[in-house]
């Protein structure tokens, strides 16, 4: 029977990995096949959390298809499954994730809430980097609701957030300080 478990785990993470490649590749439709067989070989062998995970995937999958229901669906099951499971880091990946395909979908208010949520989530588990990739998302999202100083605000925040910024995102962070400065904030 230990075999037969084992086995059944194996295969359900090799076709993970290779769902994760299929995705890399961009082949999406073939992803999300492997996704789901991957997610009912997990489910029938009870991990939890794997099975919660490839819906994340899956919903992934359907947002870059433009599969807009499916998306939400499979992501909105994945956050109550890491909800259940008390798994706070995963279920705001899922509300980043979430609010990410608001923000595709141009549902604004929607994508907002589900990144604040995020946002406040990362901050609470001290998951600085993504913290900071949330609130960039974040400001990017009101100043396109037109909020612009408070996206810039908020954006500002995520950069100096980020426990490894890009070269990109230190040259505005310096950017923005001396903005700052010369603004007379700081």
């Amino acid at each position: 029977m230990d075999l037969t478990t084992s086995d059944q785990t194996r295969s359900a993470q090799e076709m993970k990995e290779e769902g994760l490649r299929l995705f890399q590749e961009g082949l999406y439709a073939e992803a999300a096949e492997r996704f789901e067989q991957a997610r009912q070989a997990f489910d029938a062998e009870g991990d939890t959390v794997e099975a919660a995970e490839m819906l994340n995937n899956l919903g992934i999958v359907y947002r870059m298809r433009r599969q807009w229901d499916e998306a939400v669906r499979a992501l909105e099951e994945a956050q109550s499954a890491f909800a259940a499971l008390g798994d706070a880091n995963r279920e705001a990946q899922v509300l980043g994730n979430l609010g990410g395909l608001y923000a595709s979908q141009g549902e604004r208010e929607k994508a907002l809430t589900s990144l604040r949520e995020a946002a406040d989530v990362f901050a609470e588990v001290g998951d600085d980097q993504r913290h900071g990739e949330t609130l960039l998302a974040l400001g990017v999202q009101q100043w396109k609701a037109g909020d612009r100083q408070t996206g810039l605000a908020t954006y500002q925040a995520g950069l100096e957030t980020l426990d490894r910024p890009s070269a990109g995102q230190k040259a505005l962070r310096g950017l923005l300080s001396l903005r700052t400065r010369l603004l007379g904030g700081g």
